[in-house]
């Protein structure tokens, strides 16, 4: 498998995680189990109903896009999968930054969210 399998590989990944953090951000943010995630306290889940469901549908719609620039990249449209690609990279790398800017407990979340994109968008621009 050359460089550009590797990259697709990781951007698929890259979405999947986005779609399966959607998922949970949209429909199990009132599961205890994942308060200490997304720092929400069990008497809060109604007042922040309509911000994590909105954040959810996000991540999965970026999730998406991961997959399809990922899957462009070793087809035809090389060109328009490695901008799609590399724009949801940059994109987290940055939204990881300013989710640790914006609450400092969320550092190891932010971490997440920014190092595959990171890693992939050096992929990318080799």
């Amino acid at each position: 498998m050359g460089m550009t399998g590797t990259i697709q590989i990781l951007g698929v990944v890259l979405g999947a995680v986005l779609i399966v953090v959607g998922v949970l951000e949209s429909f199990f943010f009132r599961d205890q189990r994942f308060h200490s995630i997304f720092l929400i306290e069990p008497k809060d889940t109604a007042a922040v109903r309509l911000w994590t469901v909105n954040l959810g549908f996000y991540n999965m719609v970026w999730g998406v896009g991961a997959i399809i620039g990922a899957l462009l990249l070793g087809g035809a449209n090389h060109q328009a999968g490695h901008a799609v690609l590399l724009f949801a990279c940059v994109a987290h790398v940055i939204l990881g930054i300013v989710l640790v800017v914006s609450e400092r407990r969320l550092w190891v979340s932010g971490i997440g969210q920014s190092l595959l994109p990171l890693v992939i968008a050096v992929l990318l621009l080799l």
